[in-house]
């Protein structure tokens, strides 16, 4: 009997919600548009109340400062029109009359208003209001600043960005290959590549303006193998007087991106590693190509001063993020910097490290998640994260055999050592493979989800 009687509520529930969604259906747009600007944290409907009550108290201000004379005058004219409409015009037909000519001239002024404000867009109102609301619920998202660099750290960014507006990317200088590489020798300016890449990731889907800064050269004497992100870069360096912080800026903006791209030193930093076969190898580019096991890394200078707005940035986040990106020549680097160090070493906030999926040649061949954690550890001398994010799942066999062809293999998880180094392991399913290429890298957006609810929870 109390299952029937159950069983009928919930039916009853069911039915309820149905008709709910179906009446939700059936709700034309023009109605639903019109609702979603009076959703809360747009700013608008205070600032009309607050547009309103200045127009009454200009209208007043100017009623006493005449002595009220033209106020007397106009409230006879409007008793004697009211008085000789009710006369007429019966007050229950009057009264509802003026009252709904009111609202409909009210609707349809704020209406041409908005139309007019959408017209200055692209897109019709309900993406202007669309991206109001996106707007004010980005800019309410955490201060987070991920540290890192290459295109591990551009992938990170490309999924915070649908969470956060308030993102900082602190970025590695160190890079002397490529395109940057040959900027870096034949201009002096600092390598620009990390840094365009994490620009072009935080662009607010900009995709035109993007795919011209990813641009790179095919042809053309010195021109080829340039990108042209990095030469717009190197061009606005010059322009600002070889401001490199201010050369990023005026470029973000270009780009419209949401967040900040910092160097994390403007210092011209070179990397150095000592191998375990006594070498000494200077230079990003060609620590890997070395191919031996690293067992010391430093730079020239040896203690780069950190760029304040960096160190800034860091005492103001809410959550840091280090990684992923390559250990030796992407993460690394920015830790080389001492106030970095400090700074994250102070941070009494949730710190994340992303342990890379695959093992890399020539950096970390044969290493597991807690030798990943031990090299940060070496250099910065005590902890600057709490947790490590580890892939769950092992990619395919294809994935697998293809990696294997380069020396390449997933990050072993030894659990015991890194619970006995005192870190949290977060498990997660953030890998993202292509069935074609068998190429592996991490979803920007599955990392970005799983980054943001292990933040939620600390």
């Amino acid at each position: 009997m109390r299952i029937s009687l159950l069983e009928q509520i919930l039916r009853k529930i069911k039915i309820k919600q149905r008709d709910l969604i179906n009446i939700s259906q059936k709700t034309p747009k023009k109605v639903n548009r019109w609702m979603k600007w009076l959703s809360p944290g747009l700013l608008i409907k205070r600032w009309l109340f607050i547009s309103s009550t200045g127009v009454l108290l200009i209208v007043l201000g100017l009623a006493i400062w005449s002595k009220l004379t033209p106020v007397n005058r106009l409230l006879e004219l409007i008793s004697q029109l009211l008085e000789s409409i009710t006369t007429r015009v019966p007050s229950y037909i009057s009264g509802p009359g003026a009252f709904l000519l009111g609202i409909f001239l009210l609707l349809w002024g704020q209406n041409r208003t908005l139309v007019s404000i959408t017209e200055a867009f692209s897109g019709g109102d309900q993406e202007l209001v669309d991206r109001l609301l996106n707007h004010r619920r980005l800019n309410r998202g955490p201060k987070i600043v991920a540290i890192g660099g290459g295109t591990g750290l551009s992938t990170l960014l490309r999924g915070l960005k649908q969470y956060s507006a308030n993102i900082t990317a602190i970025v590695t200088v160190a890079d002397d290959g490529g395109s940057s590489g040959r900027l870096r020798e034949e201009i002096g300016v600092l390598p620009p590549g990390d840094i365009r890449n994490c620009m072009t990731a935080l662009a607010d889907e900009e995709k035109l303006l993007t795919e011209l800064f990813q641009y790179r050269f095919q042809a053309g004497d010195g021109l080829i193998g340039h990108s042209f992100g990095n030469l717009f870069l190197t061009a606005m360096t010059a322009i600002t007087g070889k401001d490199f912080e201010k050369a990023i800026a005026a470029s973000s903006k270009v780009l419209a991106i949401r967040g900040k791209v910092l160097p994390a030193t403007l210092s011209d930093v070179r990397l150095w590693a000592k191998l375990d076969d006594s070498r000494f190898i200077e230079g990003e580019s060609h620590i890997t190509d070395a191919g031996g096991n690293i067992v010391q890394i430093g730079c020239f200078p040896s203690n780069p001063p950190a760029l304040p707005a960096a160190l800034q940035a860091i005492k103001e986040a809410n959550y840091i993020i280090i990684g992923p990106g390559s250990l030796y020549t992407s993460v690394i680097p920015n830790l080389l910097v001492p106030e970095i160090r400090e700074a994250l070493k102070k941070a009494k906030i949730p710190r994340i490290y992303v342990c890379n999926i695959m093992t890399q040649p020539g950096e970390t061949q044969s290493y597991t998640v807690s030798d990943h954690i031990k090299a940060i550890n070496q250099v910065c001398g005590q902890k600057i994260f709490d947790a490590v994010l580890v892939q769950r799942v092992p990619p395919s066999s294809p994935a697998l055999e293809h990696y294997a062809l380069e020396d390449c293999y997933p990050v072993f998880l030894d659990k015991e050592n890194v619970k006995g180094l005192g870190y949290r392991i977060v498990l997660a399913n953030v890998m993202d493979e292509d069935s074609i290429t068998n190429k592996i890298s991490h979803h920007p957006q599955r990392l970005a989800r799983v980054l943001l609810r292990w933040y939620g929870k600390n």
